[in-house]
């Protein structure tokens, strides 16, 4: 990437940043979802420790996932309300730069959020301490996937009425092996099995994610604006 390229991508960045900032409910909400819905499940599993233990890595999880997709709609949905997104569109960088960008800002504003909060409900679910650095890496790994992906999805439904249901029909599944490998590792780690297959796994979505996804979604948005 050269310096034009890099100037373009840190400032489109920039841009999502600022006005995520400026809608600080949006990522607030993200993670109070993300909070409330793990909260819950004490009540109604019971409180029982064990149990509770057992549950643990797969209620975070799938709490995060489901927490991730709230804020899928903030992606493209205002930029192509507005024109914004024709104008990106038509400008120099290429659009698999741009989307990459506006994905790089969603998982800053979601992802990472969600990544410092799961500890803490790790540990109200009495999750074996052992798991904690493995769960973290996990998500580490494993949210930047639930953006890219959902980024496609965004895309496909610009447009779209109802978008936001059409988006979570369409990304769930694409989610299910992130949730399969996260789990699993955590699962590892606390019954002394080995971590690095599960991780490798999740880096080997990651990268595929990075180039397969950005390419996806720039051919719907292109297609979304024309």
């Amino acid at each position: 990437m050269n310096g034009s390229l890099l100037d373009a991508f840190v400032g489109i960045v920039r841009r999502d940043l600022r006005l995520a900032l400026r809608q600080g409910a949006d990522s607030i909400m993200v993670v109070a979802f993300f909070v409330i819905a793990a909260t819950l499940f004490p009540f109604g599993v019971g409180p029982e420790p064990n149990l509770l233990a057992r549950m643990s890595a797969g209620v975070v999880w799938v709490t995060a996932l489901l927490a991730a997709m709230l804020s899928l709609d903030r992606l493209f949905q205002a930029d192509y309300e507005d024109g914004s997104l024709e104008l990106m569109v038509l400008a120099p960088p290429p659009l698999m730069l741009t989307v990459l960008a506006k994905v790089t800002a969603h998982w800053l504003t979601t992802g990472l959020p969600l990544i410092v909060a799961a500890p803490v409900l790790a540990l109200l679910l009495n999750m074996d301490p052992s798991g904690f650095g493995v769960l973290v890496l996990g998500m580490l790994l494993g949210t930047p996937v639930l953006s890219l992906v959902g980024a496609v999805g965004a895309a496909l439904v610009l447009g779209a009425r109802r978008g936001g249901v059409l988006v979570s029909l369409l990304v769930l599944p694409l989610y299910i092996p992130v949730l399969i490998f996260g789990v699993g590792a955590v699962d590892a780690a606390v019954t002394n099995l080995a971590v690095k297959p599960h991780l490798m796994l999740l880096g080997a979505l990651l990268l595929a994610a990075l180039v397969l996804a950005p390419l996806a979604a720039a051919a719907a948005v292109r297609q979304a604006v024309e």
